[in-house]
């Protein structure tokens, strides 16, 4: 599985607890910016100017640099399944050639009406070999999302609504994200990201 260094903790390092503003810092800007609960440093952030937001974003470090590309895949009337890609950088795949154009750290995959969605991670980005994957999951109602390495079936990141020091619930727009050891943080709000856009809450 693709990682980078200064997002992914080893498995003995304790759980990172990131807080998820789901806010650009920018005006007039769709986005996310998040935080590390530890010092207060930003660590990604999400600006989106386009029309087209909720089908093509990018994950960005908290210096400006993409990690991710996140694409919503086409889909026809009749398609009963939802289905988003993320590539590594900035991947425009409007505009490049089919044999340019990069294949996918990952596929999600959502049934019409679930509350669920699978998770199939490349290897050498979309060869056939396949490194497995995970199984995310969420309720609208009480609003929070888990993800869930596939085999073994084991909790990996949840995110779920903040609580202030007061123990009062933050604004609907703040998110407590833990993210367990072993686990990449690029990847985490990459998948957290989807799960917004294919749940709603």
């Amino acid at each position: 599985m693709k990682s980078w260094p200064e997002t992914c903790s080893t498995s003995s390092a304790p759980a990172r607890r990131l807080t998820v503003w789901r806010k650009s810092l920018l005006f007039n800007s769709h986005g996310y910016t998040v935080f590390d609960d530890a010092d207060g440093r930003i660590v990604f952030r999400v600006d989106n100017y386009a029309h087209d937001w909720r089908r093509h974003t990018l994950l960005m470090d908290s210096h400006g640099n993409v990690l991710l590309t996140i694409r919503r895949c086409r889909s026809n009337i009749l398609n009963l399944r939802e289905s988003w890609e993320v590539y590594e950088g900035d991947e425009d795949t409007q505009t490049m050639s089919k044999d340019e154009r990069l294949r996918p750290l990952f596929k999600a995959t959502k049934h019409l009406g679930s509350s669920s969605c699978t998770i199939s991670m490349f290897a050498d980005h979309g060869s056939v070999k396949s490194l497995g994957g995970y199984r995310m999951s969420w309720s609208r109602e009480k609003e929070w999302a888990k993800i869930y390495q596939a085999d073994p079936n084991t909790l990996v990141a949840e995110v779920s609504r903040k609580y202030g020091s007061s123990k009062n619930l933050l604004d609907k727009d703040v998110l407590a994200l833990t993210v367990h050891p072993g686990m990449d943080q690029a990847l985490t709000m990459a998948m957290i990201m989807i799960t917004n856009l294919m749940s709603g809450w």
